[in-house]
């Protein structure tokens, strides 16, 4: 902490006055505007992380979203799609469920379906393989829209993603696209703070 930086002085929450709260929410503001750069250093974290696969997990969400855009998805999709995997470093068990839950205030709600429910569908293609039902995505197909984008977003781009020889576009294009969809929530408990303060 900065000696210039202001900070609440209350010890238990229910003491905190109007000042307190108006400084935290100045904070609040502007921590949330580096949210763009967390995710993008975060992603970064799975450079060389290979995990078995033919290439690297940072590769494989590139290729995701070089494959949504050249199909002409459009940027939100594009991101969702470059992000549905950044929780795999801390989310082993439940990658997809971290990946929804940093999209969700930001995505519409079929985006965020999508992305939750990727590790499902996409178990299609190999669970059979680890003894597991491959067919588990079953149970959705009374939500058909839904069935459809997740299980198209899962053949088209997530299993297609791990061609060591593909045309890669880099992390530095989809950068500006990044910051654009984190730019402001669409829906968030917190919504009105960052509007008076973001």
């Amino acid at each position: 902490m900065s000696q210039t930086e202001q900070c609440a002085a209350f010890r238990h929450m229910r003491e905190g006055t109007e000042r307190d709260w108006a400084i935290i929410g100045e904070e609040f503001g502007r921590f949330a505007k580096g949210l763009p750069d967390r995710l993008l250093d975060h992603l970064r974290l799975l450079h060389g992380d290979f995990g078995g696969f033919p290439v690297d997990r940072l590769t494989h969400s590139l290729q995701t979203a070089t494959l949504a855009y050249r199909d002409g998805q459009d940027e939100e999709y594009v991101v969702c799609a470059l992000l549905h995997d950044i929780g795999d470093t801390l989310g082993s068990y439940n990658h997809a469920d971290v990946a929804a839950v940093l999209l969700e205030p930001f995505v519409s709600a079929e985006n965020h379906w999508m992305i939750k429910h990727h590790g499902i569908f996409q178990g299609y293609y190999f669970f059979h393989h680890m003894g597991m039902d491959g067919n588990q995505r079953d149970k959705y197909r009374d939500m058909p829209e839904l069935f459809k984008r997740t299980a198209h977003f899962c053949e088209k781009y997530d299993a297609a993603a791990f061609d060591p020889d593909a045309q890669t576009l880099p992390l530095a294009f989809f950068e500006p696209m990044v910051r654009r969809v984190f730019a402001e929530p669409k829906r968030s408990l917190y919504k009105a703070v960052f509007e008076k303060n973001g």
